[in-house]
């Protein structure tokens, strides 16, 4: 059993999001990373807690019945614990077929594995802070001895050969996986990658072909992949893969989803001839509903974005197929590189340590006392003051361009999200005296100061003060009637849903695409998005709130019974409010990369708008996850600090 430094003690998790890598293009040798066959197979996560086993995907769905032989032997366990692997099928020479996963119904369709790689819970305590090498090793202690789930080993053994000896065996790839990464539910980390020895792609069904003359139960299946405006792009037919046994059982699903209405954003050309086809047999098409999500190989994605030479590989229960999008490969340079930086600057990992109240640390020359760190500031996660002092010092070096020279009205929550806040604007006598100031006059003609932070110290102090969220001014103290940035504020109703902001925030898109006006979105981590549009400081307030007015009404009028202007709660009718009005002197929003005092620990996080789609959330992103994808992504937001758009060419153009 771990003792208390390895792991935190916990209730048993009723259920686990797994963590989810990042498809690399090459292979690498870096100290620090460990080495994993990729099995091809389903992934699954097993919670085993007292004689009561549940089997899942990775979209939660139970494999209980499907692949009862693991679950039987999980009943047997003595130890409560989750475990994270893979239920795959091999062949005679031990190698994981996808093929005969699909085609397995009992024990006398072969042997059925469990391949386990990762342990997040083990008798009463949470696992997932621990470093990986860590958690692999209470996992090869602790995992009971089977013929049916084992252990998946690591090897030591540079990726390049083990890639090269994976592809020659017919495996589908290597995983590489940082020694020291944490596991974090949900994230598509970078320090889990990754690496294919051939290309494979999960596609959408959204029709079937019959040749002409044809006695096979179809001639191929119609594929494609969501793009980020949720419509789905063809990207070719599958022919092969696939015996007379396995097409009828697909057919039999097929025809329950027969539709008149085309799925695909263009309707593909079936009978289209190819250098090698010029003469094609032709071929009726017959559309389904996009339900069914399958697995193919192939040989590469011509210029026109269709795979070449597609095989059908199986069916995939395990994914949604609104999840499924073009997978693309990140260059392993970038991604290394990342890690190559952190090490130079000493990984930046965490500033205070896991196990006293009260530290104190030198930051940009300055000595900073924190208390209190042990207090609970998210109570439901578990979350400390603690943490969130490690986070802001994590990410002091992206948030600090938004809140340099800024003036800070600090929202203090100093006994956590759950009790008494209150705002502090005038630190005139509290704040020490190397922190700048700027002087402001009350409406009763007294003197007093706003923070002004400098530096990476000045976040801390305001963080060690409780202040969960950082609210800049839209302009620097330097020039303070002109915003660096006009912002339009997405603030739904308890009426709306997420999906509706999401759409809002897409006509927005639509909107200033047509203005020549290039937005960035960002969540706002409460309930709603921002789209910030750089202004460079040339432009003052009124004329940056005219702009913002003109681009709220116009989405208004195409999302009329959606969305409203209005200023007054009393008259939006649960509509939700498009906000320009935050384009004033002195007013605030939440800074990107910034916590908020809400459930979930979330975080104000800059997006691509290709994330900008149905089913995206406000807790994908949280003081667990959002670290590793800021190091991943950069400062994705550093356009709204920039040149700034010409405001007469677009009201012109308006």
């Amino acid at each position: 059993m771990p003792s208390k430094s390895k792991g935190t003690k916990a209730t048993f998790p009723k259920k686990v999001k797994p963590m989810l890598a990042t498809l690399v293009d090459k292979p690498f040798d870096e100290p620090g990373w460990i080495y994993e066959v990729k099995w091809d197979g389903y992934r699954a996560l097993a919670l085993a807690n007292k004689g009561k086993v549940s089997l899942v995907s990775r979209n939660n769905k139970s494999f209980n019945e499907k692949f009862y032989p693991i679950k039987a032997e999980m009943e047997k366990w003595k130890i409560s614990a989750v475990v994270d692997g893979e239920v795959v099928v091999p062949d005679e020479k031990g190698i994981a077929r996808f093929g005969a996963l699909q085609n397995w119904r009992s024990e006398a369709d072969g042997p059925l594995l469990f391949y386990v790689f990762d342990i997040l819970h083990l008798n009463g305590y949470d696992l997932k802070k621990l470093p990986l090498s860590e958690r692999r090793a209470l996992l090869k202690k602790h995992l009971p001895a089977s013929d049916t789930i084992r252990l998946s080993e690591n090897f030591d053994t540079p990726a390049s050969s083990f890639l090269a000896r994976a592809s020659k065996l017919g495996m589908e790839g290597i995983m590489a996986k940082k020694a020291d990464s944490t596991y974090v539910e949900g994230d598509r980390s970078t320090t889990w990658l990754k690496i294919k020895a051939n290309k494979r792609q999960e596609v959408v069904i959204g029709g079937f072909t019959q040749n002409e003359g044809s006695s096979k139960p179809f001639s191929s299946l119609l594929v494609g992949v969501f793009n980020h405006k949720n419509k789905l792009d063809y990207i070719g037919k599958i022919g092969t893969g696939f015996n007379v046994k396995t097409q009828k059982e697909i057919l039999l699903q097929m025809m329950k989803l027969k539709s008149t209405r085309v799925p695909f954003s263009e309707t593909p050309d079936v009978n289209k001839p190819s250098r090698f086809r010029p003469d094609p047999p032709k071929a009726k098409a017959t559309w389904l509903k996009p339900q069914l999500v399958c697995e193919v190989s192939y040989a590469e994605i011509t210029s026109d974005g269709v795979m070449r030479h597609p095989s059908f590989e199986g069916m995939r229960i395990d994914k949604k197929p609104k999840e499924v999008i073009r997978e693309k490969a990140v260059s392993t340079k970038k991604v290394t590189s990342e890690y190559t930086r952190a090490a130079k600057d000493g990984g930046r990992k965490t500033l205070l340590n896991p196990t006293e109240n009260t530290q104190v640390r030198k930051v940009n020359g300055h000595e900073l006392k924190f208390t209190n760190l042990s207090k609970i500031f998210w109570p439901k996660e578990g979350h400390t003051k603690r943490d969130m002092l490690n986070y802001y010092y994590q990410v002091a070096p992206y948030i600090l361009p938004y809140l340099k020279d800024r003036p800070q009205s600090l929202n203090r929550f100093p006994n956590g999200i759950n009790g008494k806040s209150f705002y502090h604007k005038d630190v005139t006598n509290s704040a020490p005296d190397w922190v700048k100031m700027e002087p402001y006059t009350t409406s009763e003609g007294e003197a007093k100061n706003f923070l002004v932070p400098e530096d990476e110290a000045a976040i801390l102090y305001m963080a060690n003060l409780g202040s969960i969220e950082m609210n800049p001014w839209n302009s620097t103290i330097h020039q303070e009637d002109y915003p660096d940035w006009c912002m339009i504020d997405l603030d739904p109703s308890a009426k709306n849903t997420f999906d509706q902001v999401i759409e809002t925030a897409l006509v927005t898109k639509e909107v200033l695409d047509h203005m020549g006006i290039k937005g960035y979105p960002k969540t706002s981590g409460s309930t709603g998005m921002h789209i910030y549009i750089p202004m460079g400081a040339k432009y003052d307030y009124d004329q940056c709130q005219l702009l913002g007015k003109i681009i709220a009404t116009q989405v208004n009028q195409l999302l009329p019974e959606m969305t409203t202007i209005e200023r007054l709660v009393k008259n939006r009718k649960n509509k939700l409010y498009i906000d320009y009005l935050q384009n004033r002197p002195k007013a605030t929003l939440a800074a990107p990369y910034s916590l908020r005092p809400k459930p979930g620990a979330t975080v104000s996080m800059p997006l691509h708008w290709e994330e900008v789609k149905k089913g995206l959330k406000l807790k994908d992103f949280t003081i667990q996850n959002a670290v590793a994808r800021i190091r991943r992504e950069g400062d994705i937001f550093k356009p709204v600090l920039g040149k700034g758009i010409n405001l007469a060419r677009v009201l012109k153009g308006a």
